[in-house]
C-alpha cells in the first residue's frame, strides 16, 4: 500500500517511481474534477490498462460497522474527491481471518473478511485529493468516520488489473 496526495509538490516525482498503470491513473484523477463526475460504475482505458472507475457518494461510519477488504485480480486506487475527511484502516493479508463475504469471482474483485479483535490495523487519514493504492495483499477498511459525526464523501475507485503493472 502507499498513499499521498495528487497536490504534493513532489507528485510528479512520485508517479515517475510507480508502473505506467498507476501513474496514469493518478494523473487521471488530478487531471479530472472527480468531484464534479457523474456518479456511478465506468469502464476506463488507461494507457493499455482496462480499468473500472467507480463514482461513489458515501457516509463515513464508525468501524466497527464496516467490513475489512480484500481484491485479487486488481490494485484499488481510492481517491477522496470531496467531504469528509475519512480514515482508512489497512494491514497486511495473513488469511488468518473469516471470510464474510467472497465475491473474487465476479467482477466487483471483492472479499469482504469478518471484523475481529485480534487484527492489529495502521490508519491512514484522507483529505480532499489524498489517494490510497491497495494492492492484493492490502487489507484495508474504507470510509471510517473522523471524530463523533458521519460526514458525507465523493469516494472514486479506480481499479487497475495488478498483471498491467508487471514489468
Amino acid at each position: 500500500m502507499f498513499y499521498g496526495n495528487i497536490n504534493n509538490e513532489f507528485f510528479d516525482k512520485q508517479c515517475n517511481l510507480m508502473p505506467k498503470p498507476l501513474a496514469l491513473c493518478l494523473k487521471y484523477l488530478k487531471e479530472n474534477d472527480m468531484a464534479k463526475a457523474e456518479a456511478g460504475v465506468f469502464d476506463l482505458k488507461l494507457g493499455n490498462s482496462d480499468c473500472i472507475l467507480q463514482v461513489l457518494d458515501l457516509q463515513t461510519n464508525e468501524r466497527h460497522n464496516l467490513r475489512p477488504e480484500i481484491h485479487r485480480k486488481y490494485i484499488d486506487v481510492q481517491f477522496l474527491a470531496s467531504g469528509g475527511p475519512e480514515e482508512a484502516a489497512f494491514w497486511s493479508d495473513d488469511c488468518s481471518l473469516e471470510v464474510d463475504e467472497n465475491l473474487l469471482s465476479t467482477k466487483r474483485d471483492i472479499l469482504f473478511y469478518k471484523n475481529s479483535d485480534t487484527i492489529k490495523e495502521g490508519r491512514i487519514y484522507l483529505t480532499p485529493g489524498t489517494y490510497a493504492c491497495y494492492f492484493p495483499w492490502d487489507v484495508h477498511v474504507p470510509a471510517i468516520q473522523v471524530g463523533k459525526e458521519e460526514k458525507p464523501i465523493r469516494k472514486i475507485v479506480i481499479k487497475v488489473p495488478l498483471e498491467d503493472c508487471y514489468r
